[in-house]
């Protein structure tokens, strides 16, 4: 919005040429969400509060956590406004892949609306039932991927491609909607399960789509895109403006969501954010690579899945607590130090993630 209309001034003034350029309206982005979230944030958690939608802790869960109860949550809410006035000011609002993101965003973000929402009405931990939860994220999914699938601009509609070698392309035909949808709800889900203990989710989710950004802006230059045979995918490069509003918006939360946190994102947030890594991932075919990059929301998720499992399976558990984060807190880590090495492991996966451009 802002974009298109101080661009269109460059006749008259050439400065303005400037915001032809992704990457000057991604530091644009970075900081617009980044600010917005900072001046925005007190007045948010003081309105969270006041209406009491506030944190219900487990009994069950580390007794650590029992003081955080009566912290506000569904910050979540903060993240979203955020990036949606950094895209709507510096994107490319004619870029079709930009609203496949806001759908993607604003939709997994409202179904964890109703969960928290549904959560703190019963003054309990029932939100939304499982079907209803899950099903929901697969209607979302199931058009997103239909519409991804059956996208005429998109060369590569159905194809995976393989990080690390040249030319490991799978095509994967019809087939490709239904992966895409197992890559969207468990991107989703994954960094729900993550969001446990303060900041670890979202600083993470900052990592993984800071990795991503240069991954998008590669994939949308043809000249980037060739010499690093990656496939070239037109358009997607706005992308690049759209994470850095994630970026941006993710570290300002994380000003008040760091420990000891002042507010948490709730389901609203890790959703909404899970859902749109997911999303970005399908479009610009880095799919193996988020597992990568992601790889800690991995380990999460396969950490309750072994423990579910064992449970049933053996009657024994193979973790004190899961996720495995409330492992290690029972193990005596404090939480900032379970944080932090975390984050550190998620870096290191993203350089990872960032090496497969070359390892070709």
């Amino acid at each position: 919005m802002l974009y298109s209309l101080l661009y269109s001034l460059y006749e008259w003034f050439t400065p303005m040429n400037v915001f032809r350029y992704i990457t000057f309206r991604t530091a644009l982005a970075v900081l617009t969400a980044m600010l917005f979230s900072l001046i925005l944030g007190p007045w948010m958690i003081k309105r969270l509060r006041k209406l009491s939608l506030t944190q219900q802790i487990r009994d069950d869960g580390p007794q650590a956590h029992m003081g955080k109860a009566g912290t506000p949550t569904m910050g979540g809410l903060l993240i979203i406004i955020c990036i949606l006035i950094s895209i709507l000011m510096w994107g490319d609002l004619k870029n079709i892949y930009i609203w496949t993101m806001i759908v993607a965003l604003l939709g997994f973000g409202g179904i964890g609306f109703v969960d928290d929402y549904l959560k703190i009405a019963r003054k309990s931990h029932r939100g939304l039932r499982a079907y209803q939860k899950f099903g929901l994220q697969i209607a979302l999914a199931l058009m997103i991927g239909l519409f991804l699938y059956m996208n005429p601009k998109d060369p590569y509609t159905d194809v995976l491609s393989v990080p690390f070698f040249k030319k490991w392309f799978f095509d994967l035909g019809w087939m490709y909607i239904p992966f895409s949808m197992i890559v969207i709800v468990g991107s989703s889900n994954a960094v729900n399960l993550t969001d446990g203990i303060d900041g670890l989710a979202v600083g993470l989710v900052a990592v993984a789509v800071l990795a991503n950004a240069v991954l998008v802006y590669i994939s949308g230059h043809k000249g980037l895109a060739q010499y690093l045979q990656v496939l070239y995918l037109p358009g997607t490069g706005e992308l690049t403006v759209f994470c850095g509003a994630m970026f941006g918006a993710s570290l300002g939360f994380l000003w008040y969501n760091s420990y000891p946190a002042e507010v948490f994102m709730g389901d609203v947030g890790s959703l909404g954010l899970g859902g749109a890594l997911g999303t970005l991932a399908v479009i610009t075919k880095h799919e193996i690579v988020l597992a990568i990059v992601g790889g800690i929301f991995v380990i999460e998720t396969m950490s309750v899945i072994l423990q579910v499992a064992s449970f049933q399976l053996t009657g024994k558990r193979v973790f004190k607590m899961a996720p495995i984060h409330h492992h290690f807190e029972l193990k005596g880590w404090p939480e900032p130090k379970v944080i932090i090495r975390f984050w550190i492991i998620g870096i290191m996966l993203a350089l990872l993630s960032l090496a497969t451009l070359k390892v070709r």
